[in-house]
């Protein structure tokens, strides 16, 4: 009996341990937000896009739902890809970037992930929670596209909406 409770311990510990080495690092808790977000605004607007600041954890698993969603769908990809420079914002127990989320108007409010929008200058031009893109327990693909498409450089460009 104690050689099967110690053999099932073992199993259980090695998958925990499995598991954990799977998951997916998305977020640098050693990271220097404020110096990384400057360079990804000028990345932006170089590129000519926007900055999507994804705010969160590797403690998350919707923020890692999100990132996985988007990274592995072909259409969001490119459509996240062709109009925004993104960045994993940390915040853990480790480093909760209390100053850069003050700067970004505390959008921790809405809970993890949330999204922050910046345009190519480094403004705040959008904050966005999270749950209004959920469906059931994932990613509703036509809200997330939506999200993406309208702020995005071109859906705010003065251009768009001047009659001709």
């Amino acid at each position: 009996m104690k050689k099967s409770l110690v053999l099932i311990g073992f199993v259980l510990f090695t998958t925990l341990i499995t598991k954990a080495q799977e998951t997916p690092k998305v977020y640098n808790p050693n990271a220097d937000a404020k110096a990384d977000i400057k360079t990804t605004v000028a990345k932006a607007a170089k590129e000519g896009k926007h900055v999507m600041l994804q705010i969160g954890g590797n403690w998350c698993s919707w923020c890692l739902r999100f990132n996985k969603t988007v990274t592995e769908d072909k259409q969001l990809d490119s459509a996240l890809n062709a109009n925004y420079v993104i960045y994993h914002l940390n915040y853990s127990k480790e480093n909760k970037n209390e100053a850069v989320l003050a700067w970004l108007g505390y959008p921790q409010r809405f809970g993890f992930p949330v999204f922050v929008v910046l345009d190519a200058k480094g403004n705040r031009i959008h904050t966005q929670n999270s749950a209004y893109l959920e469906q059931d327990k994932g990613y509703n693909k036509e809200k997330v596209l939506e999200f993406f498409k309208q702020w995005g450089p071109k859906a705010i460009d003065p251009d768009q909406y001047k009659s001709k």
